[in-house]
């Protein structure tokens, strides 16, 4: 008999032969599971998969300090990575309400893969509170990738003065690790300012002091209660050669606006990274604001939209709260808004502009008036 030799299917038909059998496996899954959808169901049993919205799943919460506490969580597949100083907008379910903040990314390589977040609570912080307080391993957290130009050079300058207080020290302990964690340690001239309100405050204490031990880095240490607020006209003192060295800072607004005037008028080199935004426009009169549920809340002509609504007691949706991530944007259907960046005025008039409403981002925008939001 003659031989028959079975030749194999060419590559392109193999991959269609392959995707076809895929859609019909997902069509029957599908069948089995109706009513339910099978994204929902995937997103149950496996949400860290590919393809899915990118969440995360806490795997330890670590106390820092009373009021602080690092979260190593274990991103999804889709997680493509961070440089260090970056961060991270944060999901986070609190009461049945999905609520956005932003979070300096605080680990160095870690080889299971896990990131980490770490949050001091805010007397009123709805998130920072649910997240330092009430968040336990296997809390399951939505994640935007990481973002943000608050970054070393590559490669390092020779010297590098690093200043922060509070929870500013958040993105520079990611830089540090990052550093120090490498085989061979850049041979930079780092020192690092850091305030806080009290010993008892200072997040990462030990290891901060134990880079200073080792001989990584100079340490300036200052404590609120005891030596009062950092004064940017002492750096010259604190720091003798402060002309050499560019500058790398993060913290409070009131520190933030005094480097840089204090730099800008000595022509120093300085990069900042502020959890808020800058507000630029001499603020107006305020007014009040008509949400579409019917409440309607006064504010100054200094406060943003979505900090009066949250003080309220009304649940808005917000992001980075630093007017980039539009994750705060309404419809104004009525009214005006005015930028605290800026002083632009947003006005939107009925029957003349989109009757959809004109998009405003709350954390950046004041009313200016009275004025009606659709939310």
């Amino acid at each position: 008999m003659e031989d028959m030799t079975t030749l194999p299917l060419p590559a392109s038909r193999q991959r269609g032969a392959g995707r076809l059998l895929r859609q019909r496996a997902r069509s029957l899954a599908q069948a089995a599971v109706t009513p339910l959808d099978l994204d929902d169901l995937l997103d149950h049993f496996h949400p860290l998969r590919r393809g899915a919205e990118l969440s995360g799943r806490v795997v330890e919460v670590r106390p820092e300090t009373a009021a602080s506490a690092t979260l190593v969580i274990k991103p999804g597949r889709d997680w493509t990575g961070h440089v260090p100083g970056q961060y991270v907008r944060v999901g986070v379910d609190v009461d049945g309400v999905r609520l956005w903040r932003t979070y300096s990314l605080t680990h160095g390589p870690r080889p299971d893969g896990c990131i980490s977040i770490t949050v001091k609570a805010i007397d009123g912080g709805v998130v920072s509170g649910h997240l330092v307080r009430r968040t336990r391993p296997g809390t399951m957290l939505r994640l935007a990738q990481a973002a943000g130009d608050f970054v070393l050079p590559d490669p390092l300058p020779g010297k590098l003065l690093l200043v922060t207080a509070g929870s500013g020290i958040t993105p520079v302990i990611g830089m540090l690790r990052n550093l120090f964690s490498r085989a061979e340690v850049p041979a930079s001239d780092i020192v690092l300012i850091h305030s806080a309100l009290s010993q008892a405050e200072v997040i990462f204490a030990d290891e901060i002091r134990s880079y200073a031990a080792r001989g990584l880095l100079r340490l300036v240490e200052l404590h609120t209660d005891t030596h009062g607020l950092l004064d940017v006209d002492s750096l010259d003192e604190l720091v003798p050669d402060l002309t050499d060295r560019p500058t790398y800072a993060c913290g409070p607004a009131g520190l933030l606006d005094a480097l840089e005037a204090h730099h800008e008028a000595r022509g120093l080199v300085l990069h900042t990274e502020r959890f808020r935004p800058v507000v630029l426009a001499a603020p107006g009169e305020g007014g009040t604001v008509t949400f579409a549920s019917g409440t309607t809340i006064r504010a100054d002509g200094a406060t943003p939209i979505l900090d009066a609504a949250e003080d309220a007691g009304v649940l808005m949706p917000s992001g980075c709260r630093m007017g980039i991530c539009m994750g705060c944007v309404l419809p104004m259907k009525e009214g005006a808004v005015r930028d605290l960046r800026n002083g632009a005025l947003t006005v939107a008039v009925p029957g003349e502009t989109d009757p959809a409403g004109v998009p405003i981002q709350t954390c950046v925008s004041a009313p200016a008036g009275a004025c009606s939001v659709d939310h």
